[in-house]
């Protein structure tokens, strides 16, 4: 089922490096990370000897985004992206980002390298001027702004993703109006769902919007089993999806276990009787819902 060589969509975290400190990520869970023993970077020798150069024709897409790091703090993200277009002239390029790290030339560079069409950065930005730093901590306003710009001016497609806390749901308009003055292709919002998982006594969910609630499973409904993809996480390791890799510094023994067997097939298996936690979480459905992952957005608007 989860074969590289059947892979259409690759996934990968190509750092654990972040300048942000947001609250609810990963990075700032102690139990799931440690700054002194889990700072990982991928070369691109390495994602070579990883991923056969005779699978990538066969790639539609591949994205960059990541559990611990921003992609943009790897040093060879663009040498990486530029080996997939290559060698698959038609892949699409994504990335998910802060976008408050490298110098404008960077960006420059990634908006001509993303050129087609279904090419696209997402943009993490939690709000405006006043209020976008109370959750992605140490970004910097100015120099977020000024690259989005810039890598907005190449043409190329960029996309603007909101969470929506108490401190910024008021400002929901307005971050509309401002990304399509800005030139981003599209806008989304959605709510947390770390707030059970990754609690914080000061952060607390909008008034206006429910936090999504995990549906009564009946059957796995995997997101990445329909997408035909695969995780590489920082380490230079495969798994099925992100959010099983997201144990990748605390193994836990039951994923372990499961993920060891070929073609991770312990994990398809584990649904027809006993899922993992992570599967029920994630990919859970009943007969009158969807997964927490298909319904995570609140708004989706197209902006141009």
């Amino acid at each position: 089922m989860f074969k590289l060589q059947n892979t259409t969509v690759l996934h990968i975290e190509p750092t654990t490096v972040c300048q942000a400190s947001c609250p609810q990520c990963d990075r700032e869970n102690p139990d799931l990370y440690n700054e002194l023993y889990n700072r990982r970077s991928l070369t691109l020798e390495q994602v070579q000897q990883i991923i056969p150069e005779n699978i990538i024709p066969n790639l539609k897409k591949v994205f960059m985004c990541g559990n611990f790091g921003d992609p943009a703090a790897c040093q060879e993200t663009l040498d990486i992206l530029r080996w997939f277009r290559k060698i698959n002239p038609k892949i699409t390029l994504g990335m998910n980002t802060n976008g408050g790290l490298r110098t404008v030339d960077w960006w420059w560079e990634l908006g001509m390298l993303f050129n087609r069409p279904e090419d696209y950065v997402v943009f993490s930005i939690d709000g405006l001027s006043d209020t976008n730093h109370v959750y992605r901590r140490n970004v910097n306003w100015a120099k977020l702004m000024d690259n989005c710009r810039r890598y907005i001016e190449t043409g190329a497609s960029a996309h603007w993703d909101m969470l929506i806390f108490e401190h910024n749901q008021h400002q929901l308009n307005d971050a509309v109006d401002m990304a399509r003055s800005l030139g981003f292709s599209w806008f989304r919002c959605k709510v947390s769902k770390r707030f059970d998982s990754s609690p914080v006594t000061w952060l607390k969910p909008p008034s206006n919007m429910s936090v999504p609630q995990q549906p009564q499973y009946t059957q796995i409904n995997c997101h990445a089993k329909k997408e035909g993809s695969m995780y590489l996480s920082a380490t230079g390791e495969l798994f099925p999806c992100c959010w099983i890799g997201r144990r990748l510094f605390n193994r836990d023994p039951e994923i372990d276990a499961l993920c060891n067997t070929e073609h991770f097939q312990g994990i398809s298996d584990s649904w027809n009787s006993d899922p993992l936690y992570v599967c029920k979480q994630t990919c859970g459905v009943s007969e009158q819902s969807t997964s927490v992952f298909e319904q995570q957005w609140v708004i989706e608007r197209q902006l141009k």
